[in-house]
């Protein structure tokens, strides 16, 4: 039988189709992974990869063992996970899958506690699209995934985190800046920036845009929050932000205003996810927890009429996650 060591190897050449960035990805020699995978197919009887100075290539037999090896690698790690559960020891890594437009905030408030109460559990966050945070969640690439609702899948558990508006933000010297209300038609017109798409705030963005009028810049699009903003202090065009950001950066920047917009109800809804067959459900309940209480002094936590309608079908509360 091969080794979970070699399925490791395969799996990192079918995500990469690069020798150098698969063995750096696995923490081995470019020379060592070659002799493995070639053990691997020496013992499986088949050719896996094509292998040329220009590319690197699954063949049809390689692209039905990689989709084996991801479950067979997956499972290994629940089986280490309920064997840690039983044996009385929270200890181990967690691989986190964050959208870049909530992880990076949340996390900052969460982790001290999350230390604190798991002093032998490590966090490794690694931050990417919705899509691809589900995909490889699925896959066992993540075993955890936090990013903006919906989160879909029958194999997935979804616990609501928290609820957050969706914020207008200027230029400190734009007109609109010193206004005390700002009302959705001031809107009409206006020059938007917007994160590229592939992010579910670009979604909405497009969404709200249309709605009151204004126009994207597709020309000026943002590859993260701070990005936008720092273009929106330029004097580009403005923006739609969530409100955990606002309130964690830029309400620190003074080269930005930022308010809620009248007759503009925008918000989001932020939520965690794993796969129902992991062995660490009530590890991941508690942090869905104590990601909830860091954030819900500052955003609005109070769930959505289908939120609690679903809540109440399962008989759970989304404030305490009981």
């Amino acid at each position: 039988m091969p080794t979970l060591r070699q399925l490791e190897y395969l799996v990192a050449v079918a995500d990469t189709l690069h020798f150098r960035r698969a063995a750096e990805r696995v923490n081995t020699t470019q020379p060592t992974l070659s002799e493995q995978l070639k053990a691997l197919e020496e013992r499986l009887g088949a050719q896996l990869v094509e292998r040329n100075r220009s590319r690197v290539v699954l063949t049809p037999v390689g692209v039905e063992i990689v989709s084996i090896a991801r479950r067979m690698l997956r499972d290994a790690t629940d089986l280490r996970a309920v064997a840690q559960a039983y044996g009385g020891t929270l200890s181990g890594v967690i691989r986190l899958g964050a959208s870049p437009t909530v992880g990076a905030y949340m996390l900052s408030r969460m982790l001290p506690t999350f230390h604190q109460q798991f002093p032998r559990l490590r966090m490794h966050v690694r931050e990417d699209v919705p899509q691809r945070l589900m995909r490889g969640l699925d896959e066992g690439t993540f075993d955890l995934v936090i990013a903006p609702h919906p989160l879909r899948g029958a194999d997935f558990e979804v616990e609501t985190v928290f609820r957050e508006a969706i914020l207008v933000a200027v230029a400190s010297d734009h007109p609109l800046a010193g206004k005390a209300v700002w009302h959705r038609d001031d809107l009409a017109g206006a020059e938007v920036l917007t994160l590229g798409p592939g992010y579910h705030l670009h979604d909405m963005t497009v969404q709200l845009s249309r709605d009151v009028g204004a126009r994207l810049r597709h020309e000026y699009e943002g590859t993260s929050l701070d990005t936008l903003r720092e273009m929106v202090a330029t004097g580009l065009g403005i923006t739609f932000l969530p409100e955990l950001y606002v309130r964690t950066v830029v309400a620190r920047d003074p080269l930005i205003k930022t308010a809620a917009v009248q007759g503009l109800n925008a918000h989001r809804t932020i939520a965690m996810a794993w796969r129902k067959t992991t062995a660490r459900q009530q590890i991941f309940r508690r942090i869905a927890e104590l990601a909830r209480a860091a954030v819900g002094g500052d955003t609005h936590t109070e769930p959505s009429g289908s939120e609690k309608a679903n809540a109440k079908m399962h008989g759970r509360d989304l404030h305490n996650g009981s």
